[in-house]
């Protein structure tokens, strides 16, 4: 992935996409609402890498609201949560942990993915709610730490003017976010917790997400002995 968001950023391209209600297919071409829109290139070079889809061809809506079977259906995706290495009696099924998740329809088996790899979801999650900023951080940040992708370090908490604000059992993750650039304050240091995250701040969260990732599991290439 690294290798396409590194060319189509050199290459100075127009990025554009979106995250779709329905599972749409990923549209071949740029998207035509993204002028203008902070993070664009971020967004795009995860559409190329088929990591998020767009909801017409050419539309992507950056400032739509995310909701929640949008939200978990990118985090399975961009996170690549999988059941590769998980064997089970009988087929899972969202029914069997969720009472508002839906079998057998175009987001059932990210909830599925999201739930066996360490993304701890309430019985009751309402797909299609929106979903807040501060709860799509404790998810994204759950599904990192599920597959070993953050480093052990002291953590010096960011004084975030709103943090009253935050729901306590959030503020961990939404501090280590900070910490490791998958999130930002704006420039009044608010983290704004309770906002509905809009389709663009998702993607530009998974983007960074992923981009710690890579760097994390970088090899180190060790230097060449003089001679």
């Amino acid at each position: 992935m690294k290798k396409n968001i590194i060319a189509l950023m050199t290459a100075g391209a127009l990025l554009t996409l979106s995250l779709g209600t329905t599972p749409i297919h990923a549209a071949q071409g740029g998207f035509t609402d993204l002028q203008g829109v902070a993070g664009a290139d971020k967004i795009e070079a995860l559409h190329h890498d088929g990591l998020i889809k767009g909801v017409s061809d050419n539309l992507f809506k950056p400032e739509q609201q995310l909701n929640t079977a949008q939200g978990i259906q990118l985090l399975a995706d961009g996170l690549d949560l999988n059941l590769d290495t998980i064997r089970f009696v009988k087929e899972p099924l969202p029914s069997d942990s969720f009472s508002k998740v839906l079998d057998h329809v175009w987001y059932s088996n990210a909830f599925i993915r999201a739930k066996y790899n360490g993304i701890q979801m309430a019985d009751d999650i309402d797909p299609s709610k929106p979903m807040t900023r501060e709860q799509f951080t404790l998810f994204i940040m759950q599904g990192i730490e599920a597959k070993g992708s953050l480093p052990m370090i002291k953590l010096q908490p960011v004084d975030i003017t709103d943090e009253q604000e935050l729901t306590p059992e959030y503020q961990g993750a939404v501090q280590r976010s900070l910490a490791f650039k998958i999130n930002t304050l704006d420039a009044e240091g608010n983290f704004h917790p309770k906002e509905v995250i809009t389709r663009a701040e998702a993607a530009v969260m998974m983007f960074n997400a992923i981009e710690h990732m890579d760097n994390f599991h970088a090899p180190v290439v060790p230097e060449t002995p003089e001679k």
